[in-house]
């Protein structure tokens, strides 16, 4: 086995207290980011659950999101649909408005980003409630893309994100209770 294979891809993962309010453990990928074996073998290891399936372009919300499919897309060899926050892309797009704790928030892809039948990949850093990755693939199916699974670099268990993906071929790297 390699020395990358055998790394522990949760000695890399921050533990911060009361962020971003009391009360919260904040799991920080930082430091994940900041060695280039960690964040090399992440990449390596989401691809490897979906290596040798039909995807045919990964996509992200933005920001941390961003950070983990980029490089996940030339790892498989395709393309990157980035998902934003209203306003910040050019052109037709597509929305979704969807329920937070307290209030709502809002998504955006370009209208023509995905091509109908195309099966895209929906990648996160954390899945903790899942409802940024619901949306994100709400937008997918709303363009005509099917969702091919769900990635995750680290996913909160106790949150229950994953039953709101019930039916989805969801992946994490990391799970913490």
């Amino acid at each position: 086995m390699s020395e990358t294979n055998d790394l522990q891809l949760a000695d890399y993962i921050g533990a911060i207290p009361d962020f971003p309010k009391p009360g919260i453990l904040f799991r920080d990928v930082t430091p994940l980011l900041a060695s280039p074996a960690a964040f090399a073998e992440s990449v390596r290891r989401l691809a490897e659950a979906f290596r040798g399936r039909r995807i045919d372009l990964v996509a992200a919300a933005e920001a941390r999101g961003f950070l983990f499919a980029a490089p996940l897309a030339l790892e498989l060899g395709v393309g990157l649909v980035p998902i934003r926050k209203p306003g910040k892309l050019p052109g037709r797009t597509l929305s979704h408005t969807y329920e937070l704790e307290y209030g709502t928030d809002t998504l955006e892809m370009h209208a023509d980003a995905i091509a109908p039948g195309a099966r895209v990949l929906v990648v996160d850093d954390l899945l903790a409630t899942g409802g940024t990755v619901q949306a994100c693939c709400a937008m997918v199916e709303k363009a005509g893309g099917t969702v091919a699974g769900c990635a995750f670099v680290i996913e909160l268990t106790a949150l229950g994100g994953a039953k709101k993906l019930a039916g989805r071929d969801v992946s994490s790297l990391i799970q913490y209770d």
